[in-house]
């Protein structure tokens, strides 16, 4: 520092100014703009359907697979990159944290972080493969807070056919370490704590928007989500079960 500078902040400390300009840039600081992360441009990627486009077929076609996946739930992956690109990056950068902490008015990350994680999410419980019915610790939960299998399957098909224009039905984990079934509107779904009512983790999800079932179905949602429940694959279900109680206990 020259004698003019020193002069300058030492008058203006006299007369009760403090000048702080270089407060938080400090080599090491946790708020330096250059040790900040922040989301690049490809955070996140389209996954791939872990089976055939036409392994669903006939109850889901190869040609909803086709455009579902690869243009609907893509343009989510490719939308929600655009808005996160620079952003500082939340907790541990994972979607699940992004959501956690979005708000109503976020739309860009609300619809399409929320489109991305959903559809992640419904590709995995969807069959080949897999029982046919829950079973083990998934069936005994189900038995006890949702009173059996045949109650869930009634109260998940309602929450789908009822979920009024295009939405989600939901069977979670809520933060009583119950089972619970809900639907959302639109891409939300039941980690955003700060945009939807009934909160939990989501372990099976089901798409109600008609892009997920139109070509085949038209207007008929009842049969497509009759369609759909035959081919839950329980094993994955039960896998995130696994992993969403211990958040709960």
């Amino acid at each position: 520092m020259d004698k003019r500078t020193f002069l300058k902040v030492t008058g203006a400390a006299g007369a009760g100014i403090v000048l702080t300009p270089w407060l938080g840039c400090a080599p090491g600081s946790s708020d330096s703009p250059s040790t900040a992360k922040v989301y690049g441009g490809e955070t996140f990627s389209l996954p791939s359907l872990g089976f055939a486009v036409d392994a669903l077929a006939p109850a889901i076609d190869m040609a909803t697979m086709e455009i579902h996946h690869g243009k609907h739930h893509a343009g989510y992956v490719r939308k929600l990159n655009a808005a996160l690109d620079g952003r500082p990056m939340v907790a541990d950068g994972s979607l699940e944290a992004l959501l956690a902490e979005v708000q109503p008015e976020d739309s860009a990350l609300r619809n399409n972080g929320g489109g991305h994680f959903n559809h992640a999410l419904y590709w995995e419980v969807l069959r080949p493969g897999g029982p046919d019915a829950p079973e083990g610790d998934l069936a005994e939960l189900i038995r006890r807070d949702l009173g059996g299998v045949e109650s869930f399957v009634e109260s998940f098909a309602k929450a789908g056919a009822t979920q009024f224009g295009s939405g989600w039905a939901w069977l979670i984990v809520n933060g009583e370490g119950k089972l619970e079934v809900t639907s959302t509107p639109n891409q939300d779904n039941p980690l955003m704590a700060n945009c939807v009512a009934e909160t939990g983790t989501p372990i099976l999800g089901m798409d109600v928007w008609e892009h997920a079932y139109y070509l085949n179905y038209q207007n008929r949602r009842k049969d497509y989500i009759a369609a759909f429940l035959g081919l839950v694959n329980w094993e994955t279900v039960s896998a995130r079960l696994e992993t969403a109680l211990p958040k709960v206990r």
